[in-house]
């Protein structure tokens, strides 16, 4: 049901549509990416009363046959002023009362569809501003949003217009100044940082595709006018820039990517934005780009007025293995010589968790640099070394051998036994060859965009880790012009990749038995750990979800499944997450990792939650848009749960 035009004349001249408190204002809960909420009135006590608030359907989703790929909703709502604000796997922007789930207003930017995009229908959210100063007038409050189609957007926060002051007529052509652009290839899927009245905007960028490919930029623009203010490139591509000697000339002009695809973390205190950068072009062979690569696959703190390089810390040295930083930086303290120290909590593909000093990017906990497995492969000149934390310790395995394949049944065990005698297998950092290597954790596993949360009270880290190993494959230039035709998808799902400029395509695809589509190696495939910031110690790890069609295995049913989102955490003790493989949202205990909660989707989710307050009572709300269960397709839903009498379920 749409709220009346009178209530949404009333918003635009100020009044609130509910009453509501302003902690998830940003993706991250905050803009430095704690994902805690400060309220406890769903606790430990009276959690088992949570139950279905309302649910709204926007409607967009897609099974395949629309646009020839299956949507997916892995936006995190953000909340203002009583209003909710969501975007959708279509880049529509929907605005929803916060307490009763009513819609507001809904924005279209018509992203052109006939293009696919190498994200496609990803979009994790959008992010908000409000003038500080109260001026009166449309576009007070704005909702900024990036697009497939790489656009920057700004909406009246009130009414869903585009402010007609921001850019052309509400928008920024994104691709504009941005140098190898490739239409579908460079996209905007997560939501812009907002410092001030700054907006910081990444891109995500195709990076298989080749050496020369799009320049990652990190540009930062007026939130009024949208006039830009300055533009980072992470590759440094003059001979004085900072970072320069440890690229040489070649791969420093001719290499792309090293973009921020995901959430940029801001200390508005210290002046601060913090950029979670990937890996260069190609991902897999680096022999056009010899050394280290920085700024790369590293943390990066710039001055948010000017762009300016404040420090960065590499936690990858001449990445081939698609570790770029999926994770948001955190932003919180830890005690230290009897006060508070501020870090940045920096969690990685590898499981590998940093913890730096804020200010001047220095390891909290000790970090070595540990030889690591050398290329045989012509023309790659791999990292001698690369840098391991002592503390927090590692939480993903660092080798996988034959005793860790999952006696599922004698032929599946015979199976994967048989690949991975076949693979090199010498640990983590592995580099790709020719046979073929087992990278493990794989690209999509460990800490990925659901990113962490910190309970604020007792300074424990939550994360999600998910244990998933590809097989990674270099194929010599003219042996991949034939393979690649013949060769992609099938049973193994195979993905190949040109890798143009090297003499190297590339295919990978998941260490599992294509006969029973079941993981070679026995789990746990994803699991919950909580770490005490203060000493660096991991005080609890619980599986995270079932697989479905495992409920009932004996050793599988305890072994987790591997989700997309990632935790939050609430001053009532509570952990929320769900997961992408089964319709179910959890509640964990902050103190020992049990289930204390457990509620049915109607489909599978794939986005991280949120919380508030709202009329005086707490939501949790999350998007819920994986395969429905009962074969209807993927979802479209916004979810809201809360203790106290339900609502109308649905907006239909």
């Amino acid at each position: 049901m749409l709220r009346t035009v009178a209530a949404v004349l009333l918003v635009g001249v100020g009044a609130p549509a509910s009453a509501m408190d302003d902690s998830w204002r940003h993706y991250g809960g905050d803009a430095g990416g704690r994902r805690y909420s400060p309220h406890e009135q769903v606790n430990a006590g009276n959690v088992s009363g949570l139950q279905q608030a309302w649910v709204y359907r926007t409607g967009d989703r897609s099974d395949g046959s629309r646009f020839g790929a299956t949507s997916t909703f892995k936006a995190t709502p953000v909340a203002q002023d009583g209003i909710l604000y969501v975007s959708t796997p279509f880049n529509r922007v929907i605005a929803l009362d916060a307490a009763s789930g009513e819609e507001i207003w809904s924005y279209d930017p018509e992203v052109d569809f006939s293009v696919r995009y190498a994200e496609m229908f990803t979009s994790r959210g959008v992010s908000l501003w409000r003038n500080a100063a109260g001026d009166a007038g449309p576009c007070q409050s704005r909702v900024l949003l990036g697009t497939l189609d790489a656009r920057l957007i700004a909406l009246d926060g009130a009414t869903g217009k585009p402010c007609a002051d921001f850019g052309e007529r509400g928008q920024i052509d994104l691709t504009n100044g941005i140098e190898n652009v490739r239409r579908g290839e460079y996209s905007v899927t997560s939501p812009p940082a907002v410092i001030g009245d700054i907006v910081v905007v990444g891109s995500s960028v195709g990076d298989n595709g080749g050496v020369e490919l799009d320049h990652g930029d990190v540009r930062a623009f007026d939130v009024r006018s949208g006039r830009m203010i300055w533009s980072w490139d992470p590759i440094p591509r003059e001979p004085s820039m900072p970072g320069r000697d440890s690229w040489d000339e070649e791969g420093a002009r001719r290499t792309g990517a090293a973009n921020v695809w995901s959430i940029i973390s801001a200390d508005v205190d210290r002046g601060l934005v913090f950029l979670p950068t990937t890996s260069p072009s190609p991902d897999f062979f680096g022999g056009i780009r010899p050394g280290d690569n920085r700024f790369a696959s590293s943390v990066v703190a710039l001055h948010a007025d000017s762009g300016r390089l404040a420090w960065a810390f590499q936690t990858v040295h001449h990445d081939l293995w698609d570790y770029d930083i999926a994770s948001q930086p955190m932003l919180t303290s830890i005690a230290r010589d009897g006060g508070d120290l501020p870090v940045v909590v920096q969690a990685t593909k590898m499981g590998h968790i940093f913890v730096l000093d804020r200010e001047t990017g220095v390891p909290v906990f000790p970090v070595e640099e540990r030889a690591v497995p050398q290329t045989d492969v012509d023309g790659e000149v791999t990292s001698k070394t690369q840098p391991f934390p002592v503390l927090p310790p590692p939480l993903h395995p660092r080798r996988a051998t034959a005793d860790d394949i999952w006696e599922y049944s004698p032929e599946h065990a015979e199976f994967c036994r048989g690949v991975l005698r076949g693979l090199r297998n010498e640990g983590m950092f592995t580099p790709p060859s020719l046979e073929g290597t087992l990278v493990y954790p794989g690209n999509p596993g460990g800490v990925n965009w659901g990113s962490m949360a910190v309970h604020e009270g007792s300074k424990t880290a939550l994360v999600i880790v998910k244990r998933w190993p590809t097989i990674v494959t270099l194929v010599p230039r003219l042996k991949y012009l034939v393979q690649a035709p013949l060769r992609e998808g099938g049973p193994m799902r195979v993905q190949f990749t040109a890798q143009a400029g090297t003499p190297y395509g590339m295919k990978r695809h998941g260490f599992f038995n294509p006969d029973n589509d079941l993981p070679c190696l026995k789990g746990p495939w994803g699991t919950l750990v909580a770490i005490d910031l203060a000493s660096g110690r991991v005080r609890w790890e619980v599986p995270v979800g079932v697989v479905p069609e495992l409920a009932d295995h004996p050793e599988a049913s305890g072994w987790g499944t591997i989700p997309g989102g990632g935790p939050i955490v609430t001053r009532g003790g509570l952990v929320f997450a769900a997961t992408d493989h089964e319709p179910r949202m959890y509640a964990y205990d902050i103190d020992s990792g049990d289930v204390v909660w457990t509620a049915s989707l109607p489909a599978a989710a794939q986005a991280t939650p949120m919380t508030y307050v709202a009329d005086g009572r707490q939501f949790i709300v999350i998007t819920a848009g994986g395969d429905r269960v009962d074969g209807g397709g993927p979802g479209d839903y916004v979810i809201a749960f809360g203790v106290g009498p339900a609502q109308p379920a649905e907006n239909e």
